[in-house]
Order: structure tokens, then sequence, then C-alpha cells
């Protein structure tokens, strides 16, 4: 039967998402609410695209349309996100969704389209494949079998930490949640998400998406935004004050993320993405999870050269450097206008 591509409306979102929640590949970054919470915090139009065969839903590509002068021009398969690239039911939706795609990169001009996967696609589309890991585990149920499985120099500071008087929390709102991340992104030099980002998360996803907040004698030390998807919890968006480190708070934090995610019936630990090289690369290998890649595939206009948008490319070196230097406050205020162009 022929394959009609189509654009995600509210008549076939019910249909998207069953197909989101059912597809061996898909992930969290396919839900369709993704559509509203980059339009509504970030203005971007997006482009949901889904095949359907005889009127069944058999593949989906949810793309985002960045666009301007200081990052350029992109479609990108999942805007902020590690993932969301096309998932159908077989090479005839695949071909089908790529098609449509590179349509619409010629109609809105883009300059690239990016695919962001678990594994290369196309032979012969452009790769990068060594900037990017991510990390998971399964969970055990069992409290001293998932700490026996944490490596033993890790779990001693797990064990120490779980003695330091530390209290986690699950929030309501975003204000210690927020006040933690834009502390922390400021103190590594990068522009701040808006605290409506962090609002329409938690608005769209509901249940699927929750702040945990550890807290010393009352004070707010760490915090972690995350997400779940089929039994799968990924702790995405994290921050954390100076005292953290000492007492051990974001090593609880995690630990206690796991334990309530198995009480929640969660299976899986998705550490998120890391840049190889990085500390926080370190920090979950510390933890026993072995690296899992993340391949970015680009079809690029002729002549085009690959985006690197990348903070250790070192033209963002100067950058970086003078944006630590801003007051958290101006930085806070800058912020969101720059990095809702970066996808």
């Amino acid at each position: 039967m022929p394959i009609i591509v189509k654009t995600l409306d509210l008549s076939a979102w019910a249909a998207w998402e069953d197909y989101a929640a059912g597809h061996p590949d898909a992930t969290f970054f396919h839900r369709a609410g993704w559509s509203r919470v980059i339009e509504a915090s970030f203005g971007h139009p997006t482009h949901y695209l889904y095949a359907e065969r005889g009127g069944r839903v058999c593949g989906l590509l949810p793309l985002a349309h960045y666009r301007s002068w200081m990052f350029g021009n992109a479609l990108i398969s999942n805007a902020c996100c590690m993932g969301g690239g096309p998932v159908a039911d077989d090479d005839g939706a695949y071909a089908a969704l790529d098609a449509a795609a590179l349509a619409l990169m010629e109609r809105v001009g883009a300059d690239y389209l990016e695919y962001r996967r678990p594994c290369r696609r196309h032979a012969d589309w452009r790769c990068r494949d060594n900037l990017y890991v991510t990390f998971e585990q399964p969970i055990d149920r069992d409290e001293e079998t998932a700490l026996k499985r944490i490596p033993r120099k890790q779990r001693a500071v797990v064990r120490k930490a779980l003695q330091s008087g530390l209290a986690d929390e699950m929030d309501t709102g975003i204000d210690r949640f927020y006040a933690l991340y834009a502390a922390n992104v400021h103190n590594h030099g990068t522009p701040v998400f808006s605290k409506g980002y962090f609002r329409n998360l938690m608005a769209e996803f509901g249940a699927d998406c929750d702040i945990l907040t550890v807290c010393h004698e009352g004070t707010a030390l760490s915090s972690v935004l995350s997400f779940y998807h089929r039994g799968r919890v990924m702790p995405y968006y994290t921050g954390s004050a100076g005292l953290a480190r000492d007492l051990g708070a974001n090593d609880f934090m995690y630990w206690r993320l796991m334990r309530r995610a198995a009480d929640r019936g969660c299976t899986i630990f998705d550490f998120g993405r890391s840049k190889i090289g990085t500390g926080p690369y370190a920090f979950k290998k510390n933890w026993g999870f072995d690296p899992i890649p993340v391949v970015h595939e680009y079809r690029t206009r002729d002549g085009q050269s690959l985006p690197d948008l990348n903070p250790l490319n070192p033209k963002y070196r100067l950058f970086i450097a003078v944006w630590k230097r801003l007051p958290l406050p101006v930085a806070n205020l800058l912020g969101p206008n720059i990095v809702r162009n970066i996808g």
C-alpha cells in the first residue's frame, strides 16, 4: 500500500503518541509534546512528520527548524534532545520520511538536516560519532544488590553520603532547581535556558517529568529534573551548589533517584548524554556505567561544513571565558536569548 507522509496536527496526536509508546526504538524524545515545548519556549517552528500506510501510522520524524544569524539554519531531529531521529516499521517508511525531510530542507532553506540516533543509518551522509556518549544500566529492585553493582570506590562515596544528614524531596515548582541549575551552567561558561522552558516541560509531560532536590539542614544543595519513558528514568538537567561536593550531595541525589525510580517500577537508569573526555563523562564511568555512542548524522547543502556548536570547540573559548565573568543576574537575563538558538 502507498505510504503518505503528513504533518502532525491535533487529529493525529493520539495516534502519534500511541506509536511512540509502542515502537521499540522510540524514546521520550519522540513524544509529540516536544513540539509544543519547543514552539512555546523558543519560538521555533516544528514540523513533526509521520508516515501513514493504509490509515495506520508506520513511522515518526520530529523536526524543529532553528534559524539564527549566530548558529545557522538547521532542521534538527530532535532539538534540545539527545535523540529523536526517525523511527519506522520498515525501509519503505524510513525512505518516505527521509524524502519528506529533504524536501522540507529545500523548502525552508536550511543549511543542513540533522538526525540524532543511537546508530548510523545513512552510509552516504556525513556523520559525527566521536563527541557524545550515553550511559545506561538496569535498576536492581533490591537495595543492597544495587549498591554492590556500583564499583567499590564509588560505592564508598555513596555510603558516606548516606550518612551525611542529607534529605531528598520531590519539588512541585522549579525555583530551587533553577537557582542551582543556573549557577552551575554559569560556572561552566554556558548560557542558561529560561525558566519558562522548564515550566513548559513540567506542564507538558506531567508525571513523566519531575524534580528531585537534595537538602542539608534545610538548604538545597543539588537538584535534578528527570524524564520517564517506558520503565526508563533519565536525569536530564541538573544543578548543584559548591557545598554539594563536600557532602556527596550529587552522589546521594543519583542514588535516591535510582531508588525512587525502582519504587515507581522503572527497570533502566539512563544516565544521559555526556561529552567524551569531560568531568560528567568520568563521573558516570565511576558509577560503573559503560559508554554507548550517540550518532549525529547530517545531510548538508553542497559546500556546507559540518556544524560544531560544541562548547569544546576552540572558537568559543573566549566567549566562555567572558561569560563566566558576567554577574549571575546578567547571565540569567541574557542567556535565554542566546541558548534558544542552539538546538
